[in-house]
C-alpha cells in the first residue's frame, strides 16, 4: 500500500509504480468511487464493453439452451 499527500488543489500523486503497472499516463483518465469510508480509484476503460469481456464464466448462450429445449419438445 502507497501513501499520497493531497496538494493545495486537492490533487495527488499516482506513485510511478503503480502508474506503470496499470499503464496510466497523463491525459488518461480515471474513474473515482466511494463505498463507506473507502475511495477507489479505477483506471477508465477505453471500450467498457471489451474490458469487460471474459469476466463472467463461460456458459452456454440462453438463446441456444433455448432453441434446444424447443427441439427436444418437438421430439416428445
Amino acid at each position: 500500500m502507497e501513501s499520497v499527500k493531497v496538494l493545495n488543489k486537492g490533487q495527488i500523486v499516482i506513485p510511478a509504480s503503480i502508474r506503470k503497472k496499470y499503464a496510466i499516463r497523463p491525459g488518461n483518465k480515471i474513474q473515482m468511487f466511494e463505498y463507506g469510508k473507502l475511495i477507489y480509484i479505477v483506471p477508465q476503460a477505453d471500450d467498457p464493453v471489451d474490458e469487460a469481456r471474459g469476466c463472467l464464466p463461460a456458459h452456454p448462450s440462453l438463446s441456444k439452451e433455448l432453441l434446444d429445449d424447443r427441439k427436444r419438445e418437438r421430439n416428445i
